[in-house]
């Protein structure tokens, strides 16, 4: 199943990625790669469905995961859009933020909190 103006491919073969993932995913990396720029409309829910031949249900979830990223945006009536800006790079900063504020409540000096934070980037990207 493939979409004709997005690109998308959705490989329904046994122990693939569910679909909505995958359409989550290729839409993402393709608004990450500037491949679908800022403001590209994207098509409706029914319509992109119709054309991958998926439920409604299943483009509805994975356009909402999009959204929650930041990487889509709703306008109304006006359909659904590329969002302007990198969605990850908003929610990392959105988290840093949270993290500054809690440390500061916990009494974490700048130096603690830094030291605190370096460590735990440093276990989660660290491969063994």
């Amino acid at each position: 199943m493939t979409s004709t103006n997005l690109k998308i491919t959705i490989n329904a073969a046994a122990g693939s990625a569910a679909p909505y993932e995958q359409l989550r995913a290729q839409i993402a990396d393709r608004a990450r790669s500037g491949r679908l720029p800022a403001g590209f409309k994207l098509p409706t829910v029914r319509g992109l469905a119709e054309e991958l031949g998926l439920a409604a249900n299943t483009v509805a979830k994975a356009y909402r995961a999009l959204e929650a990223d930041g990487v889509i945006e709703t306008r109304g009536r006006n359909g659904t859009f590329v969002a302007a800006g990198e969605g990850a790079s908003r929610e990392a900063v959105a988290a840093a933020q949270a993290f500054a504020d809690r440390a500061r409540r916990l009494g974490l000096t700048e130096p603690e909190a830094l030291a605190a934070a370096t460590e735990a980037l440093r276990a989660r990207y660290t491969t063994n």
